[in-house]
């Protein structure tokens, strides 16, 4: 049975039901749409490589990138590829996997119930064979060497490595052609029955559909299938670094023709899990905007003195277990970049405190930016938090976006960047590697 919850000032309704089997749905009716847009993800990701298999009583460590392997294979099946089966029904399909999830999906105008069924039904039947995974390590291996030259690829994870040395967080998600070498057709069937149950699972919905209609024909698939019983989840978490392991600068030499610096900035304070963790993912993201967005004092100073440019960016970040920022951009100019930089984060509540008159202007660029993303099924889909953000939508944001006031964000900058620790990752051009 559904539940609605109205979101009355944006005219909006979110559905939501939990089927027998565990599968949490949420549907997003939108009228006058033509698209419909379904994502379908299971709470593993890249971090998740050393866990007790289903079944088991012993904790595993995988190769890493076995999450990303996963989700390649899943797509071929002993007689078909499931892309195929949607290019049919005329939708469109992809797959990503991130730090914490693996999600899989389609955009399509027409067809919805075969294209529903193709979603649930490949995702569910797994088809691994030594043979298959061998030939599969072959073209995964050519994508991790594409991202091994990709300069911006390679700054944010010398970023991420440096802030976080003995937690899986700092692998990169596709891992190493050396470890996915490893990876054998049981590594993928072990991770698959754990992590793949439909109680550990999520699908959202939106665009043109009918609730009541689009869950019967979830629960008529599901209903055809047998799952196991629900068993707990036995992640196995890796001790944290302290702050003094913080790596603060590492640099790398690569075909790029300025330099790139990644800056970034690990919290240490305690953060908030569940519906919690939005309101701080939201302040913390606030004050990222009143000290570095393009209209604040702080970018328009720099951007005149040719330290950034228009590559500049920032992005916060929270995870399963851990959160951070991150600025970056191209500079002629890199010691200054950083050295810039660092000085207004050495102060960064006192720089929050003297950005307050931006504060409205920031805030409703903010809600603006929100407000268009839900005319789009695919950043409401995609926004969905699952259990990181005690499965909130792209509207609770929105909620606490507008909520917010400017006496919340001081607290947060003091918990978050008093407690933070820094580094610094640089990609150089390859002539100056002996300059």
């Amino acid at each position: 049975m559904l539940t609605k919850q109205n979101y009355e000032q944006l005219g909006e309704a979110v559905y939501r039901t939990t089927l027998a089997n565990g599968l949490k749905v949420v549907l997003v009716p939108k009228a006058g749409f033509h698209k419909t847009f379904a994502i379908m993800t299971t709470n593993y990701g890249s971090m998740d490589n050393e866990f007790v298999p289903r079944g088991q009583e012993t904790a595993v460590r995988y190769p890493d990138g076995i999450a990303h392997f996963l989700e390649h294979k899943l797509f071929e099946k002993k007689d078909h590829d499931a892309f195929d089966l949607f290019g049919k029904f005329g939708a469109s399909a992809n797959a990503f996997t991130s730090f914490t999830q693996t999600s899989y999906l389609f955009a399509t105008t027409s067809h919805l119930h075969e294209n529903l069924d193709i979603l649930l039904d490949f995702v569910q039947d797994p088809y691994f064979t030594p043979a298959t995974v061998n030939k599969e390590k072959g073209i995964i291996g050519q994508e991790i060497q594409m991202y091994d030259d990709d300069p911006g690829w390679q700054g944010y994870f010398g970023m991420i490595g440096n802030l976080y040395p003995k937690e899986p967080l700092h692998i990169d998600i596709a891992g190493t052609v050396a470890s996915i070498d490893q990876i054998t057709a049981d590594d993928l069937y072990a991770a698959y029955q754990t992590f793949y149950h439909p109680s550990n699972m999520s699908l959202v919905i939106t665009g043109q559909l009918e609730p009541d209609e689009t869950l019967a024909w979830i629960t008529a698939n599901q209903a055809k299938k047998t799952f196991a019983p629900v068993t707990p989840i036995q992640r196995i978490a890796s001790p944290q670094a302290a702050p003094t392991e913080v790596i603060a600068q590492t640099t790398r030499h690569l075909a790029v023709t300025r330099p790139k610096v990644n800056l970034g900035i690990r919290g240490y304070d305690p953060a908030p899990t569940g519906t919690a963790a939005l309101t701080y993912s939201v302040a913390v993201s606030l004050i990222f905007d009143l000290l570095f967005s393009d209209t604040s004092d702080h970018y328009l100073r720099l951007y005149d003195a040719n330290v950034i440019d228009d590559s500049f960016g920032y992005d916060f970040q929270i995870q399963r277990g851990a959160h951070f920022g991150q600025l970056a951009g191209d500079t002629d100019h890199p010691e200054a970049f950083v050295s810039e930089l660092k000085a207004i984060l050495a102060d960064a509540p006192a720089q929050v405190q003297a950005a307050e008159p931006q504060f409205d202007l920031v805030k409703r660029e903010a809600i603006g930016r929100l407000i268009g993303a839900i005319n789009s099924p695919e950043a409401i889909a995609n926004q969905y938090s699952g259990p990181l953000f005690g499965e909130t939508m792209l509207f609770d944001e929105l909620t606490v976006l507008e909520q917010m006031q400017f006496s919340d964000l001081l607290p947060v900058a003091r918990a978050f960047f008093d407690h933070s620790v820094q580094t610094v990752a640089t990609i150089l051009p390859e002539e100056l590697r002996n300059g």
